[in-house]
């Protein structure tokens, strides 16, 4: 029998003690349709087309939470009805969206599909298996960059070694305000929300759903796999 959906208490006081200690951070509580969106993305059967659809699926969600974090500003317009005008806000400054690859392009169509005519760059890290830690390989971004709000994108916030990495260059090469950055993620460990938040409190980081912890090779528990050989099939 089917029963109407409600929150897990425990998952709400958990996000609301890492909301009290880190106030960049945001994260809501799973609502029924997001809950069984990350069961289709975390069970290891789902085919690759179901994981891709569904991925899709929860990371427009999570761009249209992202977006809230930018800021606008209050206008009005003039409606079809003759000599009205209704409140209104709009966008400040640009977007700029920011991948690191290879994960993170896994995000782009979602934000194109809210975005039209977003600028997209691209961030290579990889992580050395050994010591877990970040080396940047490649860079590719609009030469305005530290003009726009810029939304960083990786699906997965493990150790928080890459996306820390990923802001150290928007910040010290391309002169990116810390302030202008948020970055987006589906599943993130409570061990990098920590490193990331200590290390820049001035990035705002929207999470979809927070996990237990990592384990001894550094992988999110439950987690949900490689998510980029899953979404892309290489696994």
């Amino acid at each position: 029998m089917s029963r109407r959906y409600s929150f897990d208490d425990r998952e709400v006081v958990r996000i609301n003690e890492f909301k009290k200690q880190y106030p960049q951070w945001s994260c809501e509580p799973l609502t029924a349709q997001k809950r069984a969106i990350f069961s289709i993305i975390r069970d290891k059967n789902t085919r690759k087309d179901e994981f891709v659809f569904y991925a899709d699926r929860m990371t427009r969600l999570l761009v249209e939470e992202a977006l809230n974090q930018m800021p606008f500003e209050r206008t009005t317009v003039e409606t079809p009805v003759q000599d009205a005008t209704a409140p209104a806000t709009k966008f400040v400054s640009k977007i700029c969206g920011v991948s690191i690859v290879r994960a993170g392009e896994c995000m782009e169509g979602a934000l194109r599909a809210v975005c039209r005519g977003c600028r997209i760059g691209k961030i290579l890290i990889q992580r050395d298996e050994e010591t877990l830690e970040p080396n940047l390989i490649y860079t590719k971004l609009p030469s305005d960059v530290a003009e726009r709000q810029v939304l960083l994108m990786d699906p997965m916030l493990a150790t928080g070694g890459s996306a820390i990495r990923a802001i150290e260059v928007l910040i010290d090469q391309y002169n990116v305000p810390e302030d202008k950055i948020v970055f987006m993620n589906l599943v993130a460990a409570p061990e990098g929300v920590h490193r990331l938040c200590k290390r820049f409190p001035k990035v705002k980081v929207v999470t979809g759903v927070l996990d237990d912890r990592l384990n001894e090779k550094g992988y999110i528990v439950p987690g949900c796999g490689d998510f980029g050989d899953r979404y892309f099939g290489t696994i």
